[in-house]
């Protein structure tokens, strides 16, 4: 920027006079006195656009550009996110090094990583599918490369941390513990721990909020990354991602845990990452107009080797089984209990859940199952037996009205066999069951991640909804409303369907 030289304070020089040599004398010293302080504000100058240009744009580096808006109004006030640009051993380096999970039963985790995340394309089998793209062999843990994806693409991102809503942490932390799952808890934690210090030597952490407007995505359930001993590193299954490391930020998890505030419940991935609107629609049409075979359907196998009348799972199977309306795709058992689901394919499944109007959705090795939205992409309605297998979890995805798309049975009724699943069901008017697919039907595009290479131009699927959600929060949290330890309380109590029992009871 240089100095108005109409405002200048430099004396000008006059035109020389035929004088003598004193006054030659006078005024060359006042000319460079005048040069030199001319030099001075240039360079004072300088210094104070460089100081104001420092200022505007200071915070880590990002990787992403401002996004304008057009016109009067910014489209995007209240919706930009810094992304930070992590040193690569946070992500980068842990998919390179994906190799390492083969030695377990995560090791088809590597072979998923393709296609921004979204693993092998998959061809139509006989019909299963629309025939067209949006069809990927998605592994249910991809979450943490699919979402970092997709924020590359998102509409407001900005190289300002200072004029941030949020900011993204794209720390691989699913993957992480897929790595090092069966190591020791000093190397569990490892990673985790070096983020953190990481992060608390960015000045933009403690200037904002020391981290509360931070956010990260870990692609597994919650107590994946919760342990209990925080003071013994080998105490428990999970890291302590969510106790330490992650505390003042929220984190996106596929389950939350319901127990600290500041995890939050996401949507599994699903099979179908469509492109475009119409990919949507088209999908939504075809099993709008599905002709369903049967009452009810499962997929998946019975639980480890416990007592018979402790799993609600167990005897959902049981009941399956021994009903001609329910269509069972299961698992075999080897003679060391590990489970062979070779018949598990994303046609066999996909093709079952198209049949079926009920699909059973028990508690798996954790509350939830990727199988619930599965199923509710192929139009089939939920039965839930826990209310923790969705109600308490996916408050942004999901409606509160749970009744509007899902079937509740309470576990205890299955369990002392008082309750029989198909009477329930075949209890449910017919028009009900109708008005409960549509409403799931119209729930597909909140449930899926459409492929992080294209964007959907009207309709918001869960990436967009967990955004807005993450949005929310944040604001929540600046303008101090229902804080509790720095994280709104939930507006919902905590027991709010602990005592629900099933509408459809038979009498």
């Amino acid at each position: 920027m240089q100095p108005n030289v109409a405002n200048s304070t430099v004396p000008l020089t006059k035109p020389a006079r035929k004088a003598g040599g004193g006054a030659r004398s006078r005024r060359t010293t006042t000319g460079a006195k005048g040069k030199g302080k001319c030099r001075f504000l240039t360079a004072l100058a300088v210094t104070a656009w460089t100081f104001y240009l420092y200022l505007h744009f200071s915070g880590p580096s990002g990787t992403a550009q401002v996004s304008r808006g057009s016109g009067g109004g910014d489209p995007c006030r209240g919706r930009y996110i810094y992304v930070y640009n992590l040193p690569p051993r946070f992500n980068a380096d842990i998919i390179r090094g994906c190799r390492k999970t083969e030695a377990d039963h995560w090791g088809d985790l590597c072979a998923s990583l393709s296609n921004a995340g979204l693993g092998r394309a998959l061809a139509d089998d006989d019909g299963v599918f629309t025939g067209e793209a949006g069809w990927y062999d998605t592994h249910q843990f991809a979450l943490d490369a699919i979402f970092h994806h997709r924020m590359k693409r998102y509409e407001c991102l900005t190289n300002r941390s200072s004029a941030a809503a949020a900011v993204f942490v794209p720390f691989y932390a699913g993957f992480d513990f897929a790595r090092y799952h069966n190591d020791g808890g000093a190397a569990r934690d490892a990673a985790s721990t070096d983020l953190m210090v990481w992060l608390t030597g960015q000045f933009q952490w403690g200037r904002r909020m020391g981290g509360l407007d931070h956010f990260l995505v870990a692609g597994r359930t919650g107590f994946d990354f919760f342990r209990r001993g925080i003071s013994d590193v080998d105490t428990g299954r999970g890291n302590g991602l969510l106790m330490r490391a992650a505390r003042n930020m929220s984190v996106l998890v596929l389950e939350s845990t319901l127990r600290r505030g500041g995890d939050y419940a996401v949507p599994y991935p699903t099979y179908f990452h469509p492109r475009s609107d119409a990919d949507v629609l088209r999908w939504q049409d075809r099993v709008r107009g599905q002709r369903r075979t049967r009452l009810m359907a499962f997929v998946g196998a019975p639980g480890p080797d416990t007592p018979a009348n402790i799993r609600v799972r167990d005897h959902v199977i049981t009941q399956c089984k021994a009903s001609s309306a329910c269509a069972m795709l299961g698992c075999a058992r080897s003679a060391g209990g590990t489970r062979r689901c070779r018949n598990h394919t994303p046609a066999n499944i996909m093709r079952l859940f198209q049949k079926a109007s009920f699909c059973l959705q028990p508690p798996g090795d954790s509350w939830t199952r990727r199988s619930v939205f599965d199923s509710m992409v192929a139009g089939c309605i939920p039965v839930f037996f826990h209310t923790a297998s969705a109600y308490k979890q996916y408050r942004w995805h999901l409606p509160k009205l749970h009744l509007d798309y899902s079937v509740y049975i309470p576990d205890a009724d299955v369990r002392e066999r008082n309750v029989s699943i198909e009477d329930v069901l075949r209890a449910i008017p017919p028009a009900t069951v109708e008005r409960m697919r549509d409403e799931v039907i119209k729930l597909i595009p909140t449930v899926i991640y459409t492929d992080p290479r294209s964007r959907l131009e009207t309709i918001k699927d869960a990436f967009d909804v967990a955004v807005e959600g993450i949005l929310d929060l944040e604001a929540r949290i600046k303008n101090g409303e229902h804080l509790d330890s720095g994280r709104p309380v939930s507006d919902d109590p905590a027991n709010l369907y602990v005592s629900t029992e099933s509408t459809f009871r038979p009498k």
